[in-house]
């Protein structure tokens, strides 16, 4: 996933695994599905009153997250083969998708680690202080213990 956290319909798996086994068919290679369809969505009918009910039961749904990996393929295949079956099965699933390959830099939200991009780099506040006060001196304090003998 690579543009935002969203709920794939168990359907949609289906289709998208298909779509790559008949790429592949005939080639040497094992496909491990990573996301699994858990969780129940209920509907209720349009123009319903409150009450009564949650609905009835209607599909399964999977959370995927952005930078998940849903599908991960090993076996004897050209890259070029896998990432045309990938392609074909992202088109089938809701959201963008990207091939990523066993040794890549990882990712952060949508961030990838690598070339100077580190993950302490992340964490550090975005905005640097302001031109000239890190030379400023700090201000004068009061040496008495007692707010009237200032007057």
């Amino acid at each position: 996933m690579k543009d935002h956290d969203r709920r794939l319909p168990a359907h949609s798996l289906k289709i998208a695994e298909e779509t790559i086994k008949r790429r592949l068919r005939g080639m040497n290679y094992t496909l491990y599905k990573r996301v699994s369809a858990n969780i129940g969505v209920y509907t209720k009918g349009n123009e319903q009153r409150m009450g009564k009910g949650k609905g009835k039961f209607d599909y399964w749904t999977a959370k995927v997250a952005v930078s998940r990996i849903v599908f991960e393929l090993k076996g004897d295949l050209h890259e070029k083969v896998a990432r045309e079956a990938f392609r074909l099965a992202g088109h089938k699933l809701p959201g963008l998708w990207e091939f990523v390959k066993k040794g890549e830099p990882p990712v952060v939200g949508l961030t990838k680690l690598g070339n100077g991009v580190t993950l302490e780099s992340l964490k550090r506040a975005r905005r640097s202080p302001a031109l000239g006060m890190e030379n400023l001196p700090t201000p004068p304090q009061s040496t008495s213990s007692s707010p009237s003998a200032s007057q």
